[in-house]
């Protein structure tokens, strides 16, 4: 069979790939090229569910330790349950944020990992309850959540900032990976 040409080559070549004829050349070419695109797939796939993220600080020991890297579910923050590790953006000095909520490069956004300490609906801790000027026990309101370091000593979390914003949440801590 003769290279496809003519208006018609996409349905041709089709056929003289699929009729075995096709030299060693080309179908390797397709095979590398079909793995290369399912490669890129993958990568873009994984991309938008997960994040590795290095831990900095002593908020959160002796759970997390400065230099640790952790793998970062993305997830919406009604799927967050009271305990789970969370990652968050925390707000610029002035108490805003410079660019709208998860745009942009993951880089430039000042991540925090913390351990949520209450969701929407969850009754907001008593450490906490000074701070939103609110009596312990108050529900969480919707579309914000208590974030708590494991080191009480040495944390900036809802103790300071009050309540954050539930759409600035990257997501959940799944997994602690091994230092390499």
């Amino acid at each position: 069979m003769a290279w496809p040409a003519g208006p018609d080559w996409p349905i041709e070549l089709g056929r003289w790939l699929g009729d075995g004829s096709a030299p060693v050349w080309v179908t390797a070419a397709a095979g590398v090229l079909l793995g290369l695109c399912g490669l890129a797939i993958s990568g873009w796939i994984l991309r938008r569910h997960l994040a590795l993220l290095e831990v900095y600080g002593p908020s959160m020991t002796p759970t997390l330790v400065p230099g640790d890297r952790v793998l970062v579910r993305r997830i919406s923050a009604r799927r967050v349950r009271a305990g789970d590790i969370v990652v968050i953006e925390r707000s610029g000095f002035d108490g805003r944020w410079a660019l709208p909520p998860l745009s942009g490069r993951l880089q430039e956004r000042d991540w925090v990992i913390k351990r949520a300490a209450a969701v929407p609906g969850d009754s907001v801790p008593a450490v906490v309850a000074p701070v939103l000027g609110v009596p312990a026990g108050t529900p969480v309101p919707e579309g914000n959540l208590v974030v708590l370091g494991d080191n009480p000593a040495r944390s900036t979390d809802s103790r300071s900032w009050g309540y954050l914003p539930a759409n600035r949440l990257l997501g959940v801590v799944r997994r602690r990976l091994p230092r390499g």
